[in-house]
């Protein structure tokens, strides 16, 4: 026994096997997928950077979810992109385990950040008068760097719980990255432990949060319907409506994922969630944020019209003669 366990050095990930003509389109879809995704968080994060006018708690606190979203796309697409390519190329153990850890870390970070954004819209429609009080720069950098440190502190629990089992063979991962599931099912000893930690982990960092969450917008709700400004009401529902949808998008998946009944979502149709969960919510977030928020459209074409601005400049003082 202890001979096998050393042999298993690597691990395969068998990702779709769908053929390797849906494997090219999907490669090509996915490519597409993270280019958007880089590129829509990365304006995000430069517009909240560069714009002072964006320069408060709320867009803080939405520059540390465009980051979470760009290294979720960064941790898992890449590997997925060359398993669609060469399907037998194999990943390391060490490798994998890095991704299963930076995999948990990221969704627990952005898990509760999307509950401090949450409390951040609570403060700022129901104690207005407070909320600069409240939300000062302090308490914003405290609870984004709790966020972090929490997520890195449960994912090296998960972590070292997996390092402790022996893994015999196979070395053949049903999904398409080192997802912690799929992991503990080819670990050749009693995972009890570890699905029981998994599961208080969920409790933790799902279920309670989204507590936390739906008790916060009931209270924003019948605050913002009191709201007499017409105006006021439209700003506060569009604010607080783009971050319902990615609360919606990211809770809803991650619930059906780790908490519902294994056997009512065999294998392939876990990894179309987990396709969902990590290549369309790191995409679909700046979309969200951007279309439903009128601040950071005005950031945009703030920073549109002033690189136009800057080209007429330019090709004023560079006329042919």
């Amino acid at each position: 026994m202890e001979e096998n366990q050393t042999t298993v050095t690597e691990f395969i990930l068998l990702g779709f096997c769908l053929g390797p003509r849906i494997h090219l389109v999907l490669f090509l879809l996915f490519s597409l997928f993270y280019t958007l995704t880089i590129l829509g968080n990365g304006t995000i994060l430069a517009m909240i950077c560069l714009d002072s006018r964006l320069h408060t708690p709320m867009y803080f606190f939405l520059s540390h979810l465009a980051i979470v979203d760009m290294a979720y796309a960064c941790n898992t697409v890449p590997q997925t992109l060359i398993n669609l390519l060469d399907e037998t190329r194999p990943i390391t153990f060490a490798g994998c385990m890095t991704q299963t850890y930076l995999f948990l870390t990221f969704a627990i970070t952005e898990c509760l950040l999307l509950v401090v954004m949450s409390y951040d819209r609570y403060v700022a429609i129901c104690h207005p008068l407070h909320y600069t009080v409240i939300m000062n720069w302090r308490v914003c950098t405290i609870m984004a760097a709790v966020s972090w440190i929490v997520s890195f502190l449960l994912s090296l629990v998960h972590l070292l719980l997996i390092l402790r089992l022996p893994f015999c063979g196979p070395h053949e991962i049903n999904h398409f990255f080192c997802e912690i599931l799929s992991v503990l099912k080819l670990a050749c000893a009693d995972t009890t432990l570890n699905q029981v930690v998994i599961f208080a982990a969920c409790v933790f960092t799902l279920v309670g949060p989204l507590c936390f969450v739906l008790v916060s917008y009931t209270r924003i709700l019948v605050a913002i319907l009191r709201i007499q400004s017409g105006e006021r009401r439209r700003k506060a529902f569009s604010t607080c409506s783009s971050h319902l949808c990615v609360v919606g998008l990211f809770f809803g998946s991650a619930i059906v994922m780790y908490m519902a009944p294994k056997s009512q979502h065999p294998e392939e149709q876990q990894k179309i969630l987990f396709l969902f969960y990590s290549f369309f919510n790191p995409m679909l977030n700046p979309l969200i944020y951007s279309l439903r928020n009128a601040e950071v459209k005005g950031a945009l074409r703030r920073a549109l019209c002033k690189e136009s601005h800057s080209c007429l400049v330019w090709c004023s003082h560079h006329k042919p003669w």
